[in-house]
């Protein structure tokens, strides 16, 4: 959202784009704006701000964009960017980008697209490739250098070998001067079990200096886990991992989909499970009393299913209200196959 009350997103089809999915057209995705209504109870505009086309431009855009300070918008496509060979095959191989939309300098003109970076994925045996299928919902800090995570890449050791790699966290530096090339550096390639997560997933956490988050599996119990990454000393080379919690499908649930920074160093987040009902639950992760000890985990909240939620994703905190808002991908009083349409929730402190 922008100062003006203005919405943003993407869709992951349609658009003016020629791809293909299964033999059909359903386009390559749009980025969108949504204006509010001049008078309350007035329906909101949509604006297409821009149309990929399936080239280097990358397609199937997802996750959230981010603003930076001169109004242009960052995110993130699963595909495209003409580099990498070994992605998901159904949509034709490469392996995704970072873009930048620059706003129109006159009134009433075009948002202009550039590709920051196009990853390669990983070759057949290689230890240190690029990333793969970037997830979006990037981080940006005060130097204007870009963080996030992509689901695949990275490296193909070990178990993920299977996967096509577990995935990597990066950063992408901007060049020092106009029209010049971003950098990429590579933080952390993921290992997967038992030391390990696979594919990182959601928004990163940027707090003093450090990078947070979560993988859907990995860990000693192939569930997941929620990832601490620092930056080494004099700020060069590869990031220090710590795992701060590691989900065992026990109490605690398992396969984490979101993270959120509350008050006082404390996380938030969504997992599924636990035991009886199996239906996801909101987590609180509270940081340790001393550097290097065990962080303190609890169960928030337990979705029973219908007519309750179930399946928790996204997650968001009203730090003044200490409210928290979010949906479910199931569940409710819907009629859906597989037991109920979804809701939108709020839970109170």
């Amino acid at each position: 959202m922008d100062a003006a009350g203005n919405l943003y997103g993407v869709t992951g089809y349609d658009g003016t784009g020629n791809c293909t999915l299964l033999g059909g057209v359903v386009g390559c995705g749009t980025v969108y704006e949504l204006s509010p209504p001049s008078q309350p109870g007035g329906a909101w505009t949509e604006t297409v701000l821009y149309s990929f086309q399936g080239g280097n431009d990358g397609y199937v855009p997802t996750g959230d964009l981010i603003f930076d300070k001169a109004g242009n918008l960052y995110g993130a496509t699963l595909f495209g960017g003409g580099k990498g060979t070994n992605c998901n095959s159904l949509y034709g191989g490469n392996c995704g980008t970072i873009f930048e939309l620059s706003p129109p300098r006159t009134q009433g003109g075009a948002w202009t697209e550039k590709v920051l970076h196009s990853f390669a994925g990983t070759e057949p045996w290689s230890i240190a490739g690029d990333g793969a299928e970037p997830y979006g919902s990037l981080v940006l800090d005060g130097a204007g250098n870009i963080y996030g995570t992509t689901g695949y890449g990275g490296t193909v050791a070990g178990v993920c070998h299977f996967r096509g790699g577990c995935g990597m966290a990066f950063e992408l530096d901007p060049p020092d001067q106009n029209g010049g090339a971003w950098t990429e550096k590579v933080l952390h390639r993921f290992l997967g079990q038992p030391e390990d997560g696979v594919n990182p997933n959601g928004k990163l956490v940027l707090l003093d200096g450090a990078l947070y988050g979560t993988t859907t599996g990995g860990g000693s119990n192939q569930d997941g886990v929620v990832f601490e990454l620092e930056s080494p000393p004099g700020g060069d080379g590869v990031w220090v991992e710590d795992l701060i919690h590691v989900f065992a499908d026990g109490n605690d649930g398992g396969n984490p989909s979101s993270l959120i920074l509350g008050s006082n160093g404390t996380f938030y987040g969504t997992a599924g499970g636990p035991p009886p009902y199996g239906r996801g639950l909101i987590f609180k992760l509270g940081p340790p009393g001393q550097k290097g000890g065990a962080w303190n985990f609890a169960a928030e909240y337990e979705f029973t299913g219908p007519p309750n939620g179930s399946d928790p994703d996204v997650l968001s905190l009203v730090p003044r209200r200490s409210e928290m808002y979010g949906s479910t991908g199931s569940g409710g009083t819907g009629q859906c196959i597989g037991g109920g349409c979804g809701t939108v929730f709020g839970i109170k402190q």
